[in-house]
């Protein structure tokens, strides 16, 4: 995927940055073209041109991709896992993938286990970031404070888990049924084989 001077990208894990500049440069006897990118916190980071798929360098999503991003965030659909190691190396490995929407599923999952038990040092870092990238990214395509773009997806999320409780009870209530449809009938074939004996 090529980029010109003045795109902005995602860094997976870093977030938004601007190819400031295209340079070609020779390091240890290997001549390659680097993007120059600026960070939002201001550093300067390299990327060798032909490493940009390796790294996962993409386009920050555009106007159209922003409603999908909040119909993501407020679905009730959340992935939860009981096994801290197997949570954790499947977050970890979407943070890596440098797509936001496997970012978005990260912080979806996350604030929802954070409503319900205290995170670990590691899942709480990790959240906050999959906050901050996702926040960060949105914000600056829509050309809006950090801010205000993080309230509207606190109130995503508190849909996404309204939603999910809503859709929890429901099953609950479905399986509650179907044990009381099923006692009469255990309750009764014992009384049936009684008939049958005498």
């Amino acid at each position: 995927m090529a980029f010109q001077v003045g795109d902005k990208v995602i860094y997976p894990n870093h977030g938004l940055g601007v190819i400031q500049q295209i340079e070609t440069k020779t390091i240890m006897g290997t001549t390659c073209g680097f993007y120059y990118l600026r960070m939002a916190n201001e550093t300067t980071v390299l990327v060798p041109v032909d490493n940009v798929d390796g790294v996962g360098l993409r386009r920050a999503v555009n106007d159209d991709e922003i409603a999908r991003l909040f119909s993501l965030l407020g679905d009730g659909k959340i992935d939860s896992h009981q096994n801290w190691k197997g949570r954790f190396k499947d977050n970890s490995d979407r943070m890596r993938t440098g797509s936001i929407y496997d970012v978005v599923e990260v912080l979806k999952s996350l604030t929802f286990l954070a409503k319900s038990k205290s995170l670990s040092f590691r899942e709480k870092r990790m959240l906050d970031r999959a906050k901050f990238l996702v926040v960060s990214e949105i914000s600056e395509v829509m050309g809006q404070k950090a801010v205000a773009i993080e309230k509207q997806v606190e109130e995503a999320l508190e849909r996404c888990f309204a939603s999910k409780a809503r859709s929890t009870a429901r099953a609950t209530a479905a399986k509650a049924t179907r044990a009381v449809k099923a006692a009469p009938v255990a309750a009764a074939a014992p009384g049936r084989r009684a008939a049958r004996a005498s």
